[in-house]
């Protein structure tokens, strides 16, 4: 861009001084016509040339310097301006010419600070006004009450009508930036919201991961040490084993795969060649299965018409996800914390108004040695599953030295409890 130097630009604050200074010449100049066509109209106005007529062009000048000079001190230049008006009592009657810049200086003044901190300043210029007024009505040869009540009114017409017209527009303006701080407020609450809830979304899904991992890894681990025993002695077995391992793999990576097209916008339809498979309370059979191949020795039992249950949707698919996520779960952690332990798996829908999933383990097997595991949040995890589907989650130790998970998934809504002891 060209254009002149920033020191040579004029400020937008400076044209307001010099259109009021104009403004206030031309009233002058008005009363001094007027006065030329009729004394009585405008009485004590001087003639154009006069010593008194330059006087009030040059004071009217020196007010809008400090206007425009002292626009950054409102105070400042509201006294200065009505400071000048005593010195005008020489245009009589024209002296109202001279109140426009008081006008536009308190009009400023409370825009720029509430009127309350300017009410010393305000009080000021306003003595100031009345006293010039005062003098210039003496000037003119009034008598009377005229001259006790003309400077007041003219004192509260040039300073208490612009603090107030002031004083709304800066409430105005005021409410204005409060509904937009507000605004931009709620938006950050927004932000803040979308946020926090990504933040959950991505807590579930590695949550979901883990599940997911951590069983079939389970799997795998028990898997390989059992290859590793039998490559030697018979490797036929081990070729078996080595397949196991192989459809577990495969089942853990479609898992994963069902996981994060779950997790997709559910307008997207999933990719072609594969259909997602909802976890559910019917497919507790599959997992057991899978856990049996494995190598693991779990029993799955069902009291009461758990099928027909599942199918007739009493409990509902985020429900059937928790039960089904809380078997995944806790068989895994019999695998690591009790291998070779048996385990049993039952699913209880005798009793009317909910169904219970219970995964009890023994103690391990004296021969095998658990390794060692850092803290998970498995059963953080569960907890977490059982409140937001109303179900009641209950685990610790049996009396035989094993571990046991009580889920109680209710097929009405109902209060979410839990409790239990860390494993």
């Amino acid at each position: 861009m060209t254009g002149r130097p920033a020191a040579y630009r004029r400020r937008p604050t400076d044209v307001v001084p010099l259109a009021v200074w104009a403004l206030s010449v031309a009233l002058v100049s008005a009363s001094v016509v007027l006065n030329q066509a009729d004394p009585a109209a405008a009485r004590g106005v001087p003639g154009f040339g006069e010593a008194a007529w330059w006087w009030a062009v040059a004071v009217m000048a020196l007010q809008a310097g400090a206007l425009a000079r002292w626009g950054d001190h409102p105070r400042a230049a509201l006294l200065a301006v009505a400071a000048g008006v005593p010195a005008l009592f020489v245009l009589g009657d024209a002296i109202g010419s001279g109140l426009l810049v008081v006008m536009v200086a308190a009009y400023r003044a409370v825009l720029a600070r509430p009127a309350r901190r300017l009410l010393p300043s305000l009080l000021g210029a306003a003595v100031l006004v009345a006293l010039g007024v005062t003098a210039s009505v003496v000037r003119t040869g009034a008598e009377g009450w005229i001259v006790l009540i003309g400077g007041p009114l003219q004192a509260l017409a040039a300073v208490g009508l612009p603090a107030v017209l002031g004083s709304v527009l800066a409430s105005r303006r005021d409410a204005l930036d409060a509904l937009a701080a507000t605004a931009q407020a709620q938006h950050r609450e927004r932000d803040a919201l979308v946020q926090v809830a990504v933040e959950r979304e991505r807590t579930a899904m590695a949550r979901e991961l883990h599940d997911i991992a951590a069983h079939h890894l389970s799997g795998i681990a028990v898997m390989t040490g059992a290859i590793g025993r039998q490559i030697d002695v018979d490797p036929e077995g081990a070729k078996v084993a080595v397949a196991q391992v192989r459809e577990q793999s495969t089942a853990m990576l479609r898992d994963l795969r069902n996981l994060v097209v779950l997790l997709r916008d559910v307008d997207n339809p999933p990719e072609p060649g594969g259909q997602v498979r909802m976890e559910t309370l019917a497919g507790i059979d599959d997992l057991v299965a899978r856990a049996e191949e494995s190598g693991a020795r779990v029993a799955l039992e069902k009291v009461g018409p758990v099928a027909q249950v599942a199918a007739s949707g009493a409990v509902g698919p985020l429900a059937q996800l928790a039960a089904y996520r809380v078997v995944q779960e806790a068989l895994a952690n019999a695998a690591r914390h009790a291998p070779g332990a048996p385990c049993e798996v039952r699913l209880d829908a005798g009793e009317e108004g909910r169904v219970e999933v219970v995964v009890r383990n023994s103690r391990p097997d004296p021969g095998e040695v658990p390794g060692h595991h850092d803290p998970g949040y498995g059963l953080v995890g569960m907890h977490e599953r059982a409140e937001l589907t109303g179900a009641s989650l209950r685990y610790g130790r049996t009396l035989d030295g094993g571990w046991q998970v009580t889920l109680s998934v209710p097929t009405a809504a109902g209060p979410s409890t839990s409790e239990g002891q860390d494993r």
